[in-house]
């Protein structure tokens, strides 16, 4: 989650300044390669689109008109993340905690950008030998199309009928070309009109093919950690006239720096939309009264509170024993504002009192004093732990309230799991069992061409469209993204189906919430205040939160 606070003369569409000036790491920047490269790695991803919504029901896929020009899960992924992170009045983003968003958009540019290269190439074979044999080929894609069509109504009599539709439409060509009604250029050109087709598809294969294993090779160097960065020439502006590339490079200054605010959105059992629901919440929660009856507390307010906890929980990495423990955790000051659960868009807070997407402290300072009963937003420190390489993200939150004479301190847990196994799962070659020649009765396990006859007319029919998507859209279909969209939580897994990453949320919560108390009781202490009740009651929780079990705290289901 690296960001830096950029500030220079340029400016975004919605008036913010995102042009790199002096770069600053912000706090809580920490990088998840595994998660990231995951979640980039499916932007060179082959396969049906409908994938993606097996891993998030939420997700739209709008069905395509022609069959043909159906777009593929890499594709149509690359397309609805760059138009959903980069078009142009694109809503809020939810931040994506254990991974860099950046990243994973910059690979969708740079396989956008490939699939362009290739499909200039293919459309000069479509010019060449499609253009020219305009009539044939429109025949040959018919034929395809039939054969698609027929074949997509999951019925296997229906591909045979499809398949033997395409001989059949073949033998009447042979017929037709032995036998015409007429002669001289128009029979030359009719028998070309057939053949030529057939050539420029031998040609689109093979450029088909190269492409393709360099897709491959970029998805299994991104799993693997062997994998190139990705390259964006368009994002580097070549002249002060170039708006295009401007546009690009600004869009992902923006992103990087509202995937540093500290304001974050409450929808009910979502749980914190990017953190994940809550599975625990321990409240200490007792009245203040002071230590010697003679004398009145010292005033202080909740944010002395939270500072002092603040300052005792830097101090979680550290421990009497030599073991290894906690790795250096991301403490944070976050702003939460609540939502409805099906809203459908979130809004960031602008004005004087918020500077590239953050809220300066002063306004955190105030919601943590004033606004703790009532509407409006809510103050919470976070303790934030990106393990296992960003696929777990553990975040405690804790609050601390002040109502009349009771001083209460809650801690919650939230738990963000692994990404869906689809992004995970590496290129491999597609085989078919098949029998020997002369030992029939034994089979062998074959390999088959990295790139199918159908798809290689798929892609072949696709490219002339592809410099104007829109079109592409409207006849092969498109991906809708889930809202309110961020690239970490729409895709993350239930970390509870996995013992270790279980095991891990489990555990951070006994030392987090045992800091909080004894920064709590040191403060009272300070301030002249008994603090023997809230010692029994630290105690009484230090016991249950050993036994503690994720469950659905937002739900409540009580």
């Amino acid at each position: 989650m690296a960001g830096f606070d950029d500030r220079s003369e340029g400016t975004s569409a919605t008036g913010h300044d995102f042009s790199p000036g002096a770069e600053v790491p912000l706090a809580g920047a920490s990088g998840g390669t595994a998660a990231t490269q995951a979640l980039a790695s499916a932007a060179y991803r082959d396969g049906k689109v409908t994938a993606l919504v097996e891993a998030n029901a939420d997700t739209k896929v709008k069905p395509p008109r022609l069959s043909l020009f159906e777009p593929n899960l890499g594709e149509a992924f690359s397309r609805a993340v760059q138009t959903r992170l980069l078009g142009g009045g694109r809503k809020a983003i939810i931040q994506s905690f254990g991974s860099e968003p950046a990243v994973v958009v910059e690979h969708c540019l740079a396989a956008n950008r490939i699939r362009k290269e290739r499909d200039a190439r293919l459309t000069l074979v479509m010019g060449l030998f499609g253009l020219l044999f305009l009539p044939g080929m429109l025949l040959w894609l018919l034929v395809f199309q039939l054969r698609r069509s027929l074949a997509g109504a999951q019925d296997k009599r229906a591909g045979a009928f499809g398949v033997a539709a395409m001989a059949a439409l073949g033998v009447l060509g042979v017929v037709f070309l032995i036998q015409l009604p007429f002669g001289g250029f128009w029979a030359l050109y009719l028998r070309v009109m057939l053949v030529a087709p057939l050539v420029g598809w031998l040609w689109a294969k093979r450029i088909c093919e190269q492409y393709a294993e360099d897709m491959r090779t970029r998805w299994s160097g991104l799993l693997t950690g062997g994998g190139v960065g990705a390259k964006i020439p368009e994002a580097v502006p070549r002249d002060p006239g170039d708006a295009g590339a401007e546009r690009i490079r600004l869009s992902l200054q923006q992103l990087t720096a509202e995937q540093a605010s500290n304001l974050v959105f409450y929808a009910g059992p979502k749980g914190i939309l990017g953190m994940g629901t809550r599975w625990g919440s321990w409240q200490l929660a007792e009245e203040l009264r002071s230590a010697d009856p003679a004398k009145d507390i010292d005033p202080f307010r909740s944010w002395d509170v939270v500072r002092a906890i603040q300052d005792q929980l830097r101090m979680l990495e550290r421990s009497p024993l030599h073991t290894g423990g906690f790795p250096k955790p991301t403490i944070r000051h976050w702003v939460v504002s609540p939502i409805g659960e099906k809203a459908s868009e979130v809004a960031r807070r602008e004005g004087q009192d918020v500077e590239a997407y953050r809220i300066k402290d002063f306004e955190v300072q105030r919601i943590c004093d004033q606004q703790q009963f009532g509407s409006g937003d809510r103050h919470y420190l976070g303790v934030q732990f990106v393990l296992w390489d960003g696929q777990l993200v553990i975040t405690m939150l804790i609050s601390v309230t002040m109502l009349h004479h009771t001083l209460r301190i809650e801690v919650t847990g939230h738990a963000l799991g692994p990404v869906h196994p689809l992004f995970t799962t590496k290129p491999k070659a597609e085989t078919k069992e098949v029998s020997k020649s002369v030992r029939f009765w034994e089979t062998k396990e074959v390999t088959l061409p990295l790139v199918k006859p159908r798809e290689v007319v798929r892609l072949a029919a696709r490219a002339p469209f592809t410099w104007y998507p829109p079109m592409l859209d409207f006849l092969g279909g498109k991906l809708t993204l889930p809202e309110p969209f961020g690239l970490r939580h729409t895709w993350a897994d239930k970390p509870w189906r996995h013992r270790f990453m279980a095991d891990d949320a489990l555990r951070a919560a006994t030392p987090v919430l045992r800091v909080v108390h004894a920064a709590t009781i040191r403060l009272l202490e300070e301030k002249g205040c008994a603090t023997q009740q809230f010692g029994n009651r630290s105690d009484v929780l230090s016991g249950l939160v050993q036994g503690v079990e994720p469950k659905q705290a937002d739900v409540y289901d009580a």
